[in-house]
């Protein structure tokens, strides 16, 4: 799931203050006033956190008996200020996070397994790949639910219509994606004029390549006996090599586009500098509010490999094991988290909803702003292999991205890369092996 920004996400709630408003004797229950939650929000968008208040205020006076206060927290540094709070034994009842987080906090007991408690109707509206992303062990030989999985995303590719109708390539549909042998020529056809084929931007490699991996069914890592180890073999360099021809082979990539962010080719891509560029379904409000006058852009569906699936982690709501009224809190992440409701949430943050309800929401399935190509993409999602790995993290930041940044920049070879992605990737994973 992307990291925003400090430009962009809100500021920090210091998650341990405020004690007095968390659940306990304290909070009316006992003295037969209103049960009161408290719901750590990281909506940071405008429409998001409308969306999010509004939620909130409905079931507040639809529900005088159970409360929730909204407190606003931030991407940047939430997982540091909820370990302070676990620890501290007064985190939030609902806690909003993604699913890469969730595997730590269950494993250290401070999520609560929600397995048996959400109703069946939640579960059946959220498809099992959606599920996946938050099963982890329990720490037990068995494994838990440590949250309820609501928005995801997917990697489409933005066009400008204009070279993209020029070039006379066939125009993928939802249906019919295209090939990467497809996209690898059409990126040639419209590389001219001074114009560049495809921007990748690359300054945060690893999970766009791990994403796009599995389009050729490269995982990057094995699993035998509890171990867990770094696997670079042809399924795995599949994708590493196609952007890589782009770049030095085909010469339809810019590579001074390598080191830039998700939105940083947007100026060039307006100015037509760039025909192509891929990345997230959320860069679509970007292009929508950024554009120029007269511009005209389109949504393409994910690319095929050998299949069209891609690795997703999810945003996430859960319990905290702490929280002194834990029935309370799943009704209302229950509520939150209906079919209608997320696809208001998935609409404020141009993201996935992952209920199936929601995904048919006419707002879901408009051509404005090519919300019906960015839904459709969803159906190809599976969970990202690296969620089940401990020390992902570390063999992301440490070998991963600079191992993947070298390649890119043409500096190693293929096989270099991944001996190094392999071998120092293994050094690292073996710190964590259980």
């Amino acid at each position: 799931m992307r990291r925003w920004s400090a430009a962009l996400a809100v500021a920090a709630v210091v998650l341990a203050a405020g004690c007095s408003s968390g659940g306990g004797d304290g909070d009316g229950a006992a003295s037969g006033g209103p049960v009161k939650l408290r719901f750590l929000s990281l909506a940071w968008q405008k429409e998001s956190i409308a969306a999010n208040k509004q939620l909130v205020d409905e079931w507040n006076k639809a529900n005088p008996e159970i409360q929730v206060e909204y407190v606003q927290g931030s991407w940047d540094n939430v997982n540091d200020q909820l370990v302070t709070s676990f620890e501290a034994g007064d985190p939030p009842d609902v806690i909003h996070d993604d699913s890469p987080a969730l595997s730590g906090f269950a494993s250290r007991g401070f999520l609560l397994d929600l397995s048996s408690s959400l109703p069946a109707e939640l579960k059946s509206d959220i498809p099992q790949p959606a599920w996946d992303t938050v099963t982890f062990a329990d720490g037990k030989g068995g494994q838990g639910v440590y949250g309820v999985p609501f928005l995801q995303e997917s990697q489409v590719i933005y066009a400008n219509k204009k070279l993209l109708d020029a070039s006379g390539v066939r125009i993928p549909t939802s249906d019919a994606p295209w090939t990467w042998d497809e996209f690898a020529a059409a990126a040639k056809k419209m590389t001219k004029g001074g114009a560049y084929g495809v921007a990748w931007p690359m300054k945060s490699p690893v999970n766009k390549v791990l994403t796009l991996g599995l389009n050729f069914g490269g995982t990057f890592f094995t699993t035998e006996g509890g171990k867990t180890t770094v696997k670079v073999g042809p399924e795995e360099r599949e994708v590493l090599q196609r952007i890589h021809d782009q770049l030095y082979k085909d010469k339809s990539a810019d590579p001074s586009a390598l080191g830039m962010g998700t939105a940083d080719p947007l100026p060039g891509f307006f100015a037509g500098k760039y025909a192509m560029v891929p990345a997230g379904v959320y860069l679509r409000q970007q292009v929508a509010e950024q554009a120029p006058d007269g511009f005209e852009w389109v949504t393409l569906p994910p690319l095929k490999g050998a299949t069209a699936q891609q690795g997703a982690t999810s945003q996430t709501l859960s319990v905290a094991t702490d929280s002194k009224h834990p029935q309370e809190a799943v009704k209302f992440i229950s509520f939150f988290l209906n079919g209608p409701n997320q696809a208001k949430l998935a609409k404020g943050d141009w993201l996935l909803p992952t209920s199936t309800a929601a995904a048919a929401d006419p707002a879901m399935t408009t051509k404005e702003n090519f919300w019906d190509v960015a839904t459709a993409s969803a159906k190809n999602l599976v969970v990202a292999p690296y969620l089940k790995v401990n020390g992902y993290d570390e063999w992301k930041s440490k070998v991963g991205a600079p191992t993947l940044q070298e390649y890119f920049a043409d500096k190693i070879s293929l096989d270099d890369a991944a001996r190094k992605l392999v071998e120092e990737g293994d050094k690292v994973l073996e710190r964590y092996a259980r």
